[in-house]
């Protein structure tokens, strides 16, 4: 089993085939509107303009499951998201990444890869937070919190995962790696 054997949903509910990236890196983003986080957008569309030609995908997965922080409807988000940061990316329907109601592709993305931790400040007030809510949290691959990154390999394989604390640049270094 890799990323391309799973099933998405677009933003107007139609089925999306991952099949259909085969032969891209893909790097997978569950993002939110309303997060501290949420600047990383500038750095994402740069990534993706510099990269895109060259076989690159930044599939954008909105998710209300931490703080509620992504409110509105499916279009809202997309608006926000390409009227505030310009992204040109492809934006998915709004999922749940962690849970019973977690899309098989989050299934499969938290089995394969582990928790790589926090640093720096944000990551000392994330620790806390993210303790609260799931005490193990060190120890599973469940997702902690938004613009968590997990990038897959042009085999449809999971290569690195990236905590939201990651330094961009180390993100931008890994995809050009893998390209």
């Amino acid at each position: 089993m890799n990323a391309y054997d799973f099933t998405v949903k677009a933003q107007d509910g139609t089925d999306i085939n991952l099949s259909d990236f085969k032969g891209k890196v893909m790097l997978i983003v569950n993002t939110a509107t309303g997060c501290g986080f949420t600047p990383q957008y500038t750095e994402l569309q740069e990534i993706y303009e510099e990269f895109q030609t060259q076989g690159f995908e930044i599939l954008d997965f909105p998710c209300n499951q931490f703080g509620e922080q992504t409110p509105g409807t499916d279009e809202e988000v997309h608006d926000f998201c390409t009227g505030r940061f310009g992204i040109t990316f492809p934006q998915y329907s709004k999922i749940d990444v962690n849970g019973e109601n977690a899309i098989p592709l989050y299934k499969w993305l938290t089995s394969n890869t582990k928790f790589e931790g926090f640093n720096g400040p944000m990551g000392l007030i994330l620790s806390p937070i993210v303790k609260k809510m799931d005490k193990d949290y060190k120890n599973n691959g469940n997702i902690k919190w938004n613009f968590t990154k997990i990038l897959v390999d042009r085999n449809g394989e999971i290569v690195a995962r990236f905590e939201p604390t990651a330094d961009l640049k180390k993100v931008r270094e890994k995809i050009q790696e893998v390209l």
